[in-house]
């Protein structure tokens, strides 16, 4: 298995793809899907454009769809919910399907959806991705981060590194066998340098700091816990997940 990190979809090779993709999003898109999708959703369908997302989503019953628009960390007017996971709770999208538009997460997506393979993990699932990945043993894996518009995010790379850190400690070889570029073993050193402390990289983060100002600590403190789902969002159809 051969592992490549990506800071940005934008970084994304055009000229090849990998066995298997995982986009990663951690605040909050990926974080969200999981939560989502974990509290009893049918399936998330993702897209980048707002009015594609209320063409589409319009032929599906109203009782069974929930439209989710951000932009900038906010929710965009007319939506049902903005892209946080305290708002994916049973009681709300069990049964529903989530029609769901963000600044950055649903970008990688699109960006990765021809891949034989596609997977969204965050740190609240990475456990549970991994162990999926190890058991697939997919040659050429990608890690794709979502970054913020173009441009390096910490939590999306040490997300990454998380993933890694899992995967080599399943396999008898140095890190350096497993990396496909050194973005991997960079990700990987982030990683192993705050796994005990990821709320405090989250507050020097940008975008952690965006939404510190737009009153979202709690989806901070939620979306740095690790591994407290079993839930494997993959793509059934281009830009369609549910659980696997």
């Amino acid at each position: 298995m051969k592992i490549y990190t990506y800071h940005t979809p934008e970084r994304v090779p055009a000229d090849w793809q990998p066995d298997c993709a995982i986009a990663v999003d951690v605040l909050r898109a990926t974080t969200t899907i999981a939560t989502a999708l974990a509290a009893g959703a049918e399936a998330v369908q993702v897209f980048s454009d707002l009015a594609e997302l209320e063409q589409v989503s319009q032929q599906w019953p109203a009782a069974k769809r929930i439209r989710v628009g951000e932009r900038g960390g906010k929710k965009v007017a007319g939506f049902d919910m903005g892209n946080s996971p305290a708002e994916c709770v049973p009681e709300r999208v069990k049964g529903c399907r989530l029609f769901m538009s963000t600044t950055n997460g649903t970008r990688s997506l699109e960006r990765i959806q021809t891949s034989p393979l596609v997977l969204a993990a965050a740190l609240v699932n990475r456990a549970a991705v991994a162990e999926f990945v190890q058991k697939h043993q997919p040659a050429t894996v990608w890690i794709v981060g979502s970054g913020w518009e173009g441009n390096y995010s910490l939590e999306d790379t040490v997300c990454a590194g998380a993933l890694i850190h899992y995967l080599w400690g399943q396999q008898d070889a140095p890190l350096e066998t497993l990396a496909g570029n050194d973005e991997t073993i960079a990700a990987t050193a982030l990683y192993r340098y705050y796994q005990d402390d990821l709320l405090t990289l989250f507050h020097h983060s940008s975008h952690g700091q965006r939404l510190l100002h737009l009153g979202n600590e709690a989806d901070l403190k939620y979306c740095a816990q690790v591994d407290i789902l079993a839930i494997v969002p993959w793509q059934v159809s281009p830009k369609l997940l549910t659980k696997a």
